[in-house]
């Protein structure tokens, strides 16, 4: 079976590697730790494709360092213990990298924290996720955590031209990059996406054929008619995440029963799924249903104590009820719009009457002074001013077009009179 094109242009340098200029460019923190050879423990978080295994390659030949490579899928706590007690051979010169760290139980990671704390082993894991969610806080503690991004579009057409570059020379053929735009589009960032993608029109196109002129038009449809030779794992991960998203965003609860069920089917981790609706239960219904949030996590509870097959059917019982919710995006709008203020305004002044006055020295110089106790007052409310002076009267909170954040606009009319312009 012939090497993948991802895998044979795999850079085995530091000045081979594309992208990530913010860690491994000149003067970048990371390039600098490899350089040195002095590198601490370490999660590379970002999403697929994106140059995390690659830069542990990168590490692992920069480095005079023994070199393990363990799967998280594949491998269990008795592999990770062998590792470690071949690595204490080599006097903390040795290097354990873990592919899809966030697949590691609780007692696997456990297994992991007294080599590293040692300096036994040190640690490259890399996640799709958020570590702050996969990676116990014991072992995160001890890790420097870096995130990759996906790659800009200068960094992909360099990819392209190498991958030309070389598909020219083993085939025998004149590839002309006439359109690029469909190729990039498709990868969405992600460099072996790029280059399944390029691989697969050459392929095509080969055959008879040494004169190849890629198009737009070229690559979308065979792209499009080899959709499952192109997702090597049969599913767009993130294109079907998105679909699940929108349809519950959108309040459909067939679609959004039918996009879990692909992603069910494709064994995506229930973990993902039920965050996913964590974050919308609050950015896309938040107070129009607040128990949507509690729904979804409590169905995050669920999935770790129930666990897998029965599992899907909480997700589904989830899915629908935040499908048919009634829907509202305000409190995402607020602090989207509260955070633009701060970052135009700075940090503004806490009025004297708002402000702690735990010493007689704050006392007499004005701090808590005036300030009225609410709960002094009747229906726990008097009106009294909370914001700074230089943004009084500003309105964050938009009440939601729903029959729950309705009644809030009456209430905040009825309390505040015209100074929010509810």
């Amino acid at each position: 079976m012939p090497t993948p094109l991802a895998e044979s242009l795999r850079p085995g340098s530091l000045d081979e590697y594309i992208g990530q200029r913010h860690l491994v460019g000149e003067n970048a923190i990371l390039r600098r730790s490899i350089e040195s050879g002095n590198i601490p423990s370490m999660i590379l978080w970002g999403p697929p494709g994106v140059g995390k295994t690659t830069l542990a390659n990168v590490i692992s030949n920069t480095l005079s360092k023994e070199f393990y490579t363990l799967s998280a899928v594949s491998s269990g706590v008795k592999d990770v213990r062998n590792v470690i007690n071949q690595a204490a051979m080599f006097n903390g010169n040795a290097i354990l990298f873990i592919d899809e760290i966030h697949r590691f139980s609780k007692s696997q990671q456990d297994s992991l924290l007294n080599a590293v704390e040692k300096g036994i082993i040190t640690l490259i894991g890399a996640t799709t996720e958020n570590p702050s969610f996969e990676v116990i806080s014991p072992l995160l503690s001890r890790c420097q955590v870096y995130i990759l991004q996906n790659l800009e579009t200068d960094d992909l057409r360099k990819l392209l031209a190498k991958g030309i570059a070389l598909l020219s020379e083993k085939f025998g053929l004149n590839i002309e990059l006439s359109e690029d735009e469909a190729l990039i589009r498709i990868s969405g960032g992600d460099a072996r996406k790029l280059y399944n993608a390029l691989e697969l029109v050459v392929y095509q196109e080969k055959t008879g054929n040494r004169n190849i002129s890629i198009t737009n038009d070229k690559v979308s449809k065979i792209i499009q008619e080899n959709l499952a030779i192109y997702d090597k794992q049969g599913e767009m991960h993130y294109d079907v995440i998105s679909a699940f998203i929108k349809s519950l965003r959108g309040s459909d609860p067939n679609a959004a029963v039918y996009w879990l069920a692909r992603m069910v089917e494709a064994g995506e981790d229930p973990k993902f799924i039920a965050r996913r609706m964590l974050i919308l239960a609050s950015e896309d219904i938040g107070n129009a249903n607040p128990n949507a949030l509690l729904l979804a996590n409590s169905c995050m509870d669920a999935i770790n104590k129930i666990g897998w097959p029965e599992g899907r059917i909480i997700l589904s019982q989830t899915a629908i009820y935040l499908a048919n919710s009634s829907k509202s995006n305000s409190s995402y709008m607020a602090i989207k719009e509260a955070q633009s203020i701060v970052q135009k305004t700075g940090n503004l002044a806490v009025p004297l009457h708002l402000r702690n006055a735990p010493t007689k020295l704050m006392k007499d110089i004005g701090y808590g002074k005036d300030y009225m106790y609410s709960h002094q007052y009747e229906e726990n409310f008097v009106d009294q001013e909370f914001l700074p002076e230089e943004i009084s009267g500003r309105k964050f909170y938009e009440p939601g077009n729903n029959s729950r954040e309705e009644a809030d606009r009456i209430m905040l009319k009825r309390r505040w009179k015209d100074k929010y312009d509810y």
